[in-house]
């Protein structure tokens, strides 16, 4: 018997991003800054903050993001814009809303996002394809 095909390996493509985006969340699980949630969502405090007051899922929030792929590539950066992003928590993708329900506010964190957590098989646009992990860096700025 032949070894098993594990489908196509270019850039972009499901099985690339499928096979990237394990291999680097194996290798970032172990670093000692990170902790794995349960559902898979891999986290990092940046910078904790003093304040006790955390968002509800029915709540909009205000926040600074940058947000990359594995490799790098920025998918949208408010920091370097200087305009926060704003959004009703339910409506983020799952990873992310359970990473911003962990924080408090004027914290910053660094979430690592499997792609079951984000956009999953689907991608988003042509910037995010299917089955990509996300990376956000995040300062949370405000609660509404």
């Amino acid at each position: 018997m032949g070894r098993r095909q594990r489908g196509p390996t270019t850039k972009g493509s499901q099985g690339y991003n499928r096979n990237n985006s394990e291999d680097f969340l194996s290798k970032n699980a172990l670093k000692t800054d990170v902790w794995v949630t349960e559902s898979g969502l891999q986290c990092e405090v940046i910078d904790a903050s003093d304040s006790e007051e955390k968002p509800l899922i029915h709540q909009a929030v205000r926040v600074h993001q940058r947000i990359t792929l594995i490799d790098g590539s920025i998918i949208d950066d408010t920091y370097k814009q200087a305009v926060p992003a704003e959004f009703l928590l339910e409506e983020a993708i799952p990873g992310y809303q359970e990473g911003l329900l962990m924080m408090t506010l004027d914290s910053r964190y660094r979430f690592f996002i499997p792609s079951d957590l984000a956009w999953g098989k689907r991608g988003a646009g042509k910037k995010i394809g299917p089955y990509a992990a996300l990376i956000i860096d995040v300062r949370l700025l405000h609660i509404a």
